[in-house]
């Protein structure tokens, strides 16, 4: 991005139920564009297997969760499951500052909050809908990562989270995955485009001007 085309970066929410295939986009869209930079949650959850710390979380003790909130460091944050999650801030101011977009991968609460804080107004919002219920449950068991009871759960509060869907500024229903994609990065584009978010347009607007005026005195 040149000088005189930088915009502000926007931040980019992408929430569903679990299993409904968020994560799965957000890899899709990083991959795909490689100047989109992902928000890494931090978290009080032991690691998964396979998973890095910094890469896939920031894992973090109770306490030192609860003292980053304390110190204001977090855009977001909410307990699931018994366990805290949530958006360091940092990171995300110094990627609007510098013109670059910044991926959520969250959950309602935190796409609220986020909507909620003084970075809202910078805010893309799309909900994924599952196809149907019976194929989600199917996506949460093909994981093979959870027993029964915490399937059962999840399944239990995918309803909640459902029903949170008319909050989006976007709302795709993820039958195919090559398709949502496709919709997302058309998504992606056209807000991009946004006059508000071309901050360089009122200076090449007056270069005009003066061009004009200048070339007919």
């Amino acid at each position: 991005m040149t000088a005189d085309t930088r915009r502000k970066g926007l931040l980019l929410i992408l929430s569903s139920p679990s299993g409904a295939g968020k994560s799965t986009l957000s890899r899709r869209l990083l991959a795909r564009d490689p100047s989109l930079q992902f928000s890494v949650s931090a978290t009080t959850r032991a690691p998964r297997p396979g998973e890095v710390d910094g890469r896939d979380y920031i894992f973090r003790t109770r306490a030192e969760f609860q003292a980053m909130v304390k110190a204001g460091e977090m855009l977001e944050h909410a307990e699931v499951f018994g366990n805290f999650y949530g958006s360091p801030r940092g990171p995300v101011e110094r990627a609007m500052a510098e013109g670059r977009d910044t991926l959520f991968d969250v959950d309602w609460q935190g796409g609220q909050q986020i909507r909620s804080s003084a970075l809202g107004c910078e805010v893309v919002s799309v909900f994924i809908l599952p196809p149907s219920m019976a194929e989600l449950e199917k996506r949460l068991r093909t994981r093979a990562q959870d027993s029964d009871e915490v399937i059962a759960a999840r399944m239990q509060r995918s309803l909640g989270e459902i029903s949170r869907w008319s909050e989006y500024d976007y709302v795709l229903v993820n039958r195919d995955l090559d398709e949502t994609e496709a919709r997302l990065l058309t998504i992606l584009g056209a807000e991009r485009l946004r006059r508000d978010r071309q901050t360089w347009l009122t200076d090449f607007v007056r270069g005009l001007t003066a061009e004009y005026e200048e070339t007919h005195r």
